[in-house]
């Protein structure tokens, strides 16, 4: 029985879910925010929060207990500088897991994992560049809407009747293929 086992397998080893989870970490830390699959995610939310609590502590040992776990010092350094202090009046609950359904290819529960403190500079910030995205590729003097061509007045109706009456030039039908391979017999060519 697996009473008092609060750690998730995820079916992987030891070692493969130990590299997982500090790669799952490093991404959130570098990217605030990242989609997984919910167990994943749910595995990744306990170490992330401990590297946060080790961020406010901020001292050398801390910082070497967070960079023996993620062995990235530029994510560290980040975790120490920016992530951490943002969270000094929190006693917890730095990260939230979002949930987004199921992913089409396997049926696999989606979801997002985010820093709380971090969520509306995210939305703003993407919302801003859709925005300037749209209006750029639309007012872009570079690529402007071809002007509309007006219709060509219409021919008189003589004239017309005689590019009818006019004999088109015979164009030669194409010959069917022939398949030289079929009720050929091994003597014939």
């Amino acid at each position: 029985m697996r009473h008092q086992k609060k750690n998730i397998k995820l079916g992987r080893t030891a070692a493969h879910r130990k590299a997982l989870l500090a790669n799952q970490v490093c991404s959130l830390v570098e990217h605030q925010r990242i989609k997984t699959t919910l167990a994943k995610a749910k595995a990744v939310q306990p170490l992330a929060e401990k590297m946060v609590t080790l961020g406010k502590n901020g001292s050398i040992h801390a910082r070497r207990t967070a960079l023996a776990t993620l062995r990235q010092k530029r994510v560290v350094k980040k975790l120490f500088d920016d992530i951490a202090p943002r969270s000094t009046e929190r006693d917890g609950g730095y990260t939230r897991i979002v949930k987004l359904g199921l992913r089409k290819s396997d049926s696999a529960a989606m979801a997002f994992i985010e820093w709380v403190d971090a969520a509306q500079v995210i939305e703003e910030k993407a919302a801003k560049e859709k925005k300037t995205k749209r209006k750029e590729s639309e007012l872009s003097p570079e690529q402007k809407a071809p002007e509309r061509e007006e219709p060509k007045p219409e021919e008189p109706k003589h004239k017309a009747a005689t590019a009818e009456k006019e004999p088109t030039p015979k164009t030669e039908e194409p010959k069917p293929k022939t398949r030289r391979w079929f009720g050929r017999k091994s003597g014939e060519k």
